[in-house]
């Protein structure tokens, strides 16, 4: 057994998995807020071009220099507020503003030891977090097991820690960054392309077929029906999934997507939790269709559907 074999060992990933899903949460709570931040800064920005307001809307003059005015008030108000990144401000409460010391941030031990309450103002610490390190933590001691003490086990933990935290991101907010979705996709292609995942041609087959396939199915429910169905950035997951997975792939993928979706669907509705529109985002579907896909293996799967 190679020397390094035991820092890729089920326990030692475990380990490494907790301290990547404390990383996590930081980017699935903070990378939305960042993005609306971008997203008002420069809807502001364009506000305050009277002129092109006017041109663009036909507003009168009147009525677009008080858009500008706003915008510019919007702007500054923007740029009053702390600076918002995946590294700062430290980690606080939301309820009172305490910075956690070192120890209150230790993956899962610290919630445990706090019993899932902030030390200085006792209010209760959302399950959420210890939730997200210890699914992390499981993920990458499965990945171990599953493909064994090797360096391209790595690989398939980034892609399972990607994929988490887009799942919980579309849950949360019915987004998904391109800031995560197009480096997926890209690093799945380039992988392949240097032999450690599937064969090329059946990685960008896979991203073409997976783009291509929600895409259509995008454009003939918004035809048939004038309503839009789902996100572009279903279609950028579904391309990932397939660029890391292969083409064969992306039927069971959405296949299982599709069926769990409804189910969940269902469920909420009878239990009157559906979320304001009446809709479920699919991402989170389409990832867990990816990780039944990646830890039953490509034969297996063929053979559930009869294909092998």
């Amino acid at each position: 057994m190679a020397d390094y074999a035991w820092l890729l060992s089920p326990p030692a990933l475990f380990i490494l998995g907790l301290c990547i899903g404390s990383f996590l949460n930081v980017v699935i709570h903070r990378l939305p807020l960042m993005m609306e931040r971008q997203w008002l800064g420069d809807a502001a920005a364009q506000l305050a071009e009277s002129e092109a307001v006017q041109r663009a809307s036909g507003l009168a003059k009147a009525d677009a220099d008080k858009l500008a005015t706003a915008a510019e008030a919007l702007n500054k108000k923007l740029e009053a507020q702390p600076a918002l990144t995946l590294a700062k401000p430290r980690s606080r409460c939301p309820h009172c503003g305490h910075q956690l010391a070192w120890h209150e941030n230790v993956p899962l031990l610290g919630w445990l030891r706090l019993g899932g309450r902030c030390a200085k103002c006792k209010a209760p610490i959302s399950k959420r977090y210890p939730l997200i390190e210890l699914s992390t933590g499981l993920l990458f001691a499965a990945l171990s097991w599953r493909f064994g003490a090797q360096p391209t086990t790595l690989l398939w933990c980034g892609f399972a820690a990607t994929l988490l935290a887009l799942a919980a991101i579309d849950w949360d907010t019915t987004l998904l960054p391109d800031s995560l979705n197009q480096p997926l996709l890209w690093a799945g292609l380039f992988v392949a392309h240097l032999g450690w995942t599937v064969p090329m041609h059946i990685s960008l087959a896979g991203a073409m077929l997976g783009f291509l396939s929600l895409w259509t199915v995008y454009w003939v429910f918004k035809l048939a029906t004038g309503k839009e169905g789902m996100g572009y950035g279903d279609f950028k997951l579904l391309a990932a999934l397939g660029a890391w997975l292969g083409w064969k792939m992306i039927l069971p993928i959405v296949l299982g997507a599709s069926v769990i979706g409804a189910l969940v669907g269902i469920g909420m509705k009878m239990s009157s939790s559906l979320r304001e529109g009446r809709y479920v985002p699919f991402g989170p579907f389409l990832a867990g269709g990816g990780f039944v896909v990646l830890f039953a293996g490509a034969e297996r799967v063929m053979g559930w559907l009869g294909w092998a």
